[in-house]
Parts: C-alpha cells; structure tokens; sequence
C-alpha cells in the first residue's frame, strides 16, 4: 500500500511533513540546505535576519551623512558589531536567492526582532528575492513591571498586521509558550492576518558565569521531550481557529512526528536533532514515518492529521487538569521502585 506523504502548510503543497527549521549551521550554508533536501526535507526555513542586523546598518548609512558627529555613538554601543553576524541583510537576500535557485522545495524566509524596525522593509525584499512564505519570529522579553499582557500582546499584533499588509506570500508567526491565553492571542494573530503559527520559539536563556560574575547566554538543544508542549497547545487550537500549525522544539524521533501530527499539526520543524545526527537522519524518520502509517493503515498523513486533536481525541480531560491529577497519583519516586 502506497502512503501519500503530501500535507499543506500554508497554501503551499509540501512533499511530506519533515520541514527544517530556522538553523543557522543548517540552513545558512548552501551545501548543507542540498543535503537536506535530498534527505528528504519538505521545506527550509532560512536562518533569521535580525533586528539588530537592520537597525545596524541604518545607523551605518545614516553615519555616512553625518560622519563629523557623535550623534549615533552611543546608539551604536547597544548593538553587536557588524561582523559578529553572519550575514548582513544584503548577503541575506543573497543567500535567499541562492537557496531558490539551487533547491526545487519552499524556501521560508525568517525575521527575528520585537519592534517594527525596518522589518516591513525587509519583508517586502525577501518576497521579492523568492521567498515561498515568510516567518515572523518574534522574541520579545518583558521586563517593566507596568507593561500588562495585553500591551504585549498588542506588539505582536501590530507586528504581523504591518508585515502582512506589506507582502503577498504567506506570513507564519512563532511564538513562544508563555502567553495568558494562547488560544485567544493565536486568534488575535490570525486576525491580523497571520496565515501559519509556529509553535514554539525556544527562547535563548540567560546564565550567570560564577568566575566573571556577568550574564553570558546559553544555547542548549532541546531534547525529545520539550515536544510535549506544542502537543498539547496544537491538539487544543487545531479546532477552534482557522490556520496553518508547525511544530517546532523537540522534534527528534519518528514517534515526535507522528504524535504531533495526530494532534493537529500541518508539518513539524527539526533544528537539533540534525545538529547531532546529521542532515541524513531526515531520511531514517522519513522512513520510520511511512511504515507506522503503513502498520496503522492509513492511506495518507492528510487522513491522520488532528485525528487526537482536542475535538477529536476519546478524553479531552487528558489535556487538563485532569491529566495533570493523574501524573501525580500515578508517579512513583525511582527510589522506591522495586529492583
């Protein structure tokens, strides 16, 4: 029996549901973008342009007309220099272009900032160098205690209401778990005119080093297990709100896959996984993905998707609360487990 693999995601047709997500190491260099699709990758999300990167180069321009003054010097300091990037928003576009050129998959572009910027700007120039659809990484961290969550939320919305008047192609939004009511803000972003919600951004957490006692960052790669959160905010927004759903964040294993997708979700991402296995390891889920629908008898992943959503799964409580009592009934202390 014959599997078809296909699932859309954001009005485009993808070969199968194993997308690759936004990674620098991965889907910043050419070779290794080939090597993902021919692993088997369905599409590519490009590494971010940043924020930073935008606003860093209107200070240099805006430095060249008035280069006899200090006036941006201590703007500057607030910004990395230019070359602690990898790339500038011109090589960006340019990578982009390369990308198209070379693979026959969607290629996403990615935006990564919290304020409006010169994102609408650069929005409207990765549509034009090919981009297949856009996403809006938004990494926005409160920190006045008099902000409330709906002036954060605010941000977003006005964020995404920008962009999407400015382009054409599909715009996917990703956010990160910590929202009041993520059913609600995910509508608010639809609204607005999000096409796709990514969930979930996995924010950089900050570390104190012990020695030098400053703040330094810490990137650590998920594990299989973070995949649990967009399981459960997938399953409960699949049938409540009209709109594309990757899954993002500890998707390593066929069995992540399958689940997510069972809950609701139109294509999951892989970054860390790949980091540690390698871009051939797509073929290996790819793989394990087809014969479990296969074993299941699923004629294709179209017929499988949402089919333990909220709306659809057999104990809707499981999502719960209820869920959540019964962990703690059930649990055991390895301490005390029989040997």
């Amino acid at each position: 029996m014959l599997v078809d693999l296909q699932t859309k995601y954001l009005g485009l047709t993808l070969k199968n549901p194993l997308g690759v997500a936004a990674c620098a190491p991965l889907t910043g260099d050419l070779d290794m973008l080939w090597r993902l699709e021919s692993a088997g990758a369905s599409c590519v999300v490009l590494p971010s342009l940043f924020e930073e990167q935008i606003v860093h180069e209107e200070l240099e321009i805006a430095q060249l007309y008035d280069y006899q003054t200090e006036s941006f010097a201590e703007s500057l300091t607030h910004f990395p220099e230019y070359p602690d990037y990898h790339t500038g928003p011109d090589e960006y576009l340019q990578h982009l272009e390369s990308a198209k050129q070379a693979l026959s998959i969607p290629v996403i572009g990615s935006l990564n900032g919290s304020s409006n910027g010169g994102w609408v700007r650069y929005a409207r120039a990765i549509e034009e160098a090919g981009a297949d659809a856009l996403e809006l990484n938004i990494y926005f961290i409160p920190t006045d205690a008099s902000m409330t969550a709906e002036h954060v939320e605010s941000r977003y919305v006005e964020l995404v209401t920008e962009v999407r008047k400015s382009v054409s192609i599909p715009v996917a939004v990703k956010i990160g778990p910590n929202f009041t009511s993520l059913p609600n803000f995910a509508r608010k972003l639809v609204q607005a005119g999000a096409s796709g919600i990514v969930l979930f951004n996995r924010y950089l957490e900050a570390d104190i080093d012990l020695d030098t006692l400053e703040i330094k960052p810490d990137l650590i790669l998920s594990n299989r297990h973070e995949a649990r959160v967009p399981l459960r905010w997938i399953s409960i927004i699949r049938d409540q709100i009209s709109v594309s759903l990757a899954a993002t964040s500890g998707v390593h294993r066929m069995q992540s896959v399958v689940k997510l997708l069972l809950a609701g979700a139109d294509v999951t991402m892989m970054a860390s996984v790949l980091l540690m296995k390698g871009p051939e390891h797509l073929t290996t889920i790819l793989k394990e993905v087809e014969a479990w629908l296969e074993e299941k008898e699923y004629l294709s992943v179209e017929q499988m998707k949402g089919s333990m959503s909220r709306a659809n799964c057999p104990d809707p409580s499981a999502l719960e609360r209820a869920n959540y009592m019964k962990a703690l009934r059930n649990y055991t202390p390895e301490e005390y487990l029989p040997h």
